[in-house]
């Protein structure tokens, strides 16, 4: 299938590693021209030198802390003002600290709020009048399984991405009329380096291999293995693409089918 994305303008976040870079090389793949941010300028010049040399399209890396409202900006200006305008973003950002309700304070909250659920809102923010303008885009925000099923010892991931996907469904109802849409990406477990960081250290309290810590967590997928950063860019490029031109408002799970809920 021609997903149509060749010379597409596509902002990612955190684009540097995982489940972002993903998508980026799946975007790359695809011919699509790439705005990339993540908060180390190093890694994320590098990533994009990467899918620049590897698959012959244009890669820019921008330095981006997604819970600073000025990087947001910076980053969004600097992307149309070097490529002229976007058709796609990928909203993206590192999850809060885990814990229960005792452990946080006001301060813990609001870093939280700021991280998860105003990063979407100023990303999003800064590219809808280049999409307004052309009447077209498609927003992605990669989300957590929290929305679907709550994750103990994660109260404000559980919370702040649950707005998110409020945030989401919202927008897709008021941005139709400009031909913009609005959806969410939910990974289940991923073969990402931190994926195999909590293995590793799963194992050790267990006592056992992070082989055997491996097969326990697969026998909990009904596909019987991890995704693979692959399997979510080609899941994110469909949803970008108009090839999903008559999906808005939706919520794709991406997850082997570990997620029991019905809807």
């Amino acid at each position: 299938m021609d997903l149509d994305l060749k010379d597409k303008v596509i902002m990612i976040a955190a684009a540097s590693q995982g489940i972002g870079y993903g998508i980026a090389e799946a975007a790359a793949r695809e011919g699509a021209r790439l705005s990339l941010c993540s908060r180390s300028r190093e890694k994320i010049e590098r990533a994009a030198g990467t899918l620049q040399d590897q698959y012959n399209v244009e890669a820019r890396g921008y330095a981006c802390n997604a819970a600073s409202d000025a990087d947001i900006r910076g980053w969004t200006e600097s992307t149309l003002q070097k490529f002229g305008s976007v058709h796609g973003l990928v909203v993206n950002a590192g999850g809060p600290p885990p814990g229960g309700f005792d452990n946080f304070d006001d301060a813990d909250w609001d870093r939280a709020f700021h991280l998860t659920l105003m990063s979407a809102v100023r990303m999003i923010r800064g590219v809808l009048p280049a999409m307004r303008e052309q009447r077209h885009g498609s927003i992605l925000t990669l989300t957590s399984s929290s929305i679907k099923e709550p994750i103990d010892n994660l109260l404000l991931s559980n919370v702040f991405r649950s707005g998110v996907v409020s945030l989401v469904k919202t927008l897709s109802n008021e941005l139709a009329d400009y031909g913009i849409r609005v959806n969410n990406l939910v990974p289940g477990r991923i073969d990402t380096e931190r994926v195999q960081t909590v293995d590793a250290m799963n194992a050790e309290k267990k006592g056992i291999t992070v082989e055997e810590q491996q097969r326990q967590q697969w026998r909990t997928i009904p596909l019987g293995r991890y995704g693979s950063i692959q399997d979510m860019g080609n899941a994110a490029v469909f949803l970008l693409s108009d090839a999903a031109a008559y999906i808005t408002g939706t919520t794709l799970v991406v997850d082997g089918g570990k997620t029991r809920a019905v809807f």
